[in-house]
């Protein structure tokens, strides 16, 4: 069975807190802006509640939980923000699963209120087109907007937070990172678990059907065209890592091309040094520069010593997430 998208299995509060409101229930929008201390949830954090009482997600892991729906309710109600804040005990934080209790602050913007449906319409519109966005709000005022263009730093860090002059709170969605695995190898039954865990959606992309098979990679998204038709199916943008793991230049070269030519963030090809140079020279025969060949990572994966296909996957998740944070490896 295929997984589904990440927005429905983990971070769809803007898209639930839609759903509610539309249908007439009412619904509230809850953010973590600001921490201090050894806070439950990051900032960016989302819980929706609706004006029936139900909920979707969290903003503390249940120690304050309470009295933020009884807010959200009172600002369904009235169409107000409000910017809550909470010392979260040693105790509570305890019964979370901290060493010690920190300080969070909560927006609470109702939908219809100060939060227009029409704006989170559009945001809702662009994480389905795997749009980066950020949503920005005065916390005076509660008047937000998206920008689509600035905040580079806090888009590539996946980092929400207050801006400087303390005002004005940015709200980073970005898509689901991907991973397009190509090749059903050994290793490749040992990365889709960990780049799940990792916030990954991961795709298999292997046109041999003896390997593709839903008994060797249960409940993962398996593609059996050739990489270059199922990329392009696909699509790659700057929020997808591809990894080539086949050892057949027929099956990786398809899809080493379109990476290249693409803005994904991760290039990584399996195989010893001299088994890359003869890529780089495949490569620059077709017509790629040693800029751009260099931003394959090859032989793939951190120097960690890694043997075996589960140390190699370990070595690959490494290298992407250096990669996607900057710290180039």
């Amino acid at each position: 069975m295929t997984q589904p998208p990440l927005f429905d299995r983990f971070d769809a509060i803007p898209e639930q807190a839609l759903n509610w409101h539309r249908a007439g229930a009412g619904a509230a929008l809850a953010t973590v802006v600001e921490t201090w201390g050894s806070a439950p949830r990051r900032i960016g954090s989302q819980l929706v509640v609706a004006g029936d009482g139900r909920i979707e997600g969290s903003v503390s892991g249940g120690c304050v939980e309470g009295a933020v729906i009884l807010a959200a309710q009172e600002a369904i109600a009235d169409g107000k923000h409000q910017l809550l804040e909470f010392g979260v005990s040693d105790d509570d934080a305890f019964a979370v699963g901290l060493a010690c209790g920190g300080t969070i602050r909560i927006l609470v913007e109702p939908v219809g209120g100060s939060l227009p449906e029409a704006l989170l319409a559009d945001l809702v519109a662009a994480r389905a087109n795997r749009e980066a966005v950020c949503y920005v709000v005065d916390l005076d005022t509660g008047a937000g907007r998206l920008e689509r263009s600035g905040h580079d730093e806090r888009i590539r860090m996946d980092r929400s937070g207050v801006e400087p002059d303390g005002t004005s709170f940015v709200a980073v969605h970005t898509p689901p990172l991907r991973l397009i695995a190509v090749g059903a190898v050994h290793i490749t039954q040992a990365l889709i678990p960990m780049a799940r865990i990792a916030g990954y959606d991961p795709v298999i992309i292997d046109p041999r059907a003896a390997f593709a098979t839903p008994e060797r990679f249960p409940d993962a998204e398996l593609r059996d065209d050739w990489p270059d038709e199922a990329v392009a199916a696909i699509g790659l943008d700057a929020r997808t890592a591809i990894v080539l793991l086949t050892h057949d230049p027929k099956i990786d070269d398809p899809a080493l091309e379109a990476a290249l030519r693409s803005e994904c963030f991760y290039i990584g090809a399996l195989g010893s040094s001299r088994t890359h140079d003869k890529r780089r020279s495949r490569m620059q025969a077709a017509g790629f520069d040693g800029a751009v060949l260099d931003r394959i990572h090859g032989p793939i994966g951190l120097n960690i010593g890694a043997s075996g296909p589960a140390e190699i996957a370990v070595a690959i998740m490494a290298e992407m997430t250096a990669v996607l944070r900057g710290r180039q490896p």
